[in-house]
């Protein structure tokens, strides 16, 4: 869909696309520029994403909950619907608190929605075969992973609402815009 339009406007390599996945509709407008301004930053990455904080077991745990770790360079290491990464020697989630060293380095990570690409990546995405993790997560940006690219991931600057993944998140979606 994002190549559709980056063909109609012949849109050139170097230039920057930001796709706000439709599952994600109360993104705030400061993330979108925020995941813009990041892959025009980080010239290594072909694309960039956001995350942010997971503070509860259940979120961790939930398989529509992306999660997503990183490495020093704060490039997407892997993403997962699973539980990652993995807390050996804790037997619970709630065993850990802010003094757990691991929580210092920003894990684990809720993956956003949000992506912002060069046009170049997006040219070589279509010509790829869909990458067995890719299938095996459901998850399309491991394809970026598979082939070599680098995806650079940022926490947001602002708490990005839950996504709607399930039926129950549009009823709380529903509810919450009737309230507006």
């Amino acid at each position: 869909r994002i190549y559709e339009v980056v063909a109609k406007y012949q849109l050139t390599d170097e230039e920057i696309v930001v796709n706000v996945q439709g599952d994600e509709p109360l993104i705030p407008p400061a993330v979108i520029n925020q995941v813009a301004d990041n892959l025009r930053l980080n010239t290594v990455a072909a694309a960039a994403t956001l995350s942010e904080a997971i503070n509860n077991a259940n979120d961790f745990t939930n398989e529509n909950i992306v999660k997503v770790v990183t490495d020093k360079n704060d490039c997407a290491l892997y993403f997962s619907r699973a539980a990652i990464p993995f807390f050996r020697g804790l037997s619970a989630f709630s065993e850990l608190n802010p003094e757990t060293p691991l929580l210092s380095q920003r894990y684990p990570q809720r993956h956003i929605g949000i992506y912002a690409y060069r046009v170049a990546l997006l040219n070589q995405f279509v010509q790829w075969p869909v990458a067995t993790l890719e299938s095996l997560e459901s998850l399309e940006q491991l394809r970026i992973l598979a082939n070599a690219e680098k995806i650079h991931v940022s926490q947001s600057v602002e708490n990005v609402p839950a996504g709607i993944d399930t039926p129950e998140d549009l009823e709380r979606l529903e509810k919450r815009l009737s309230q507006i």
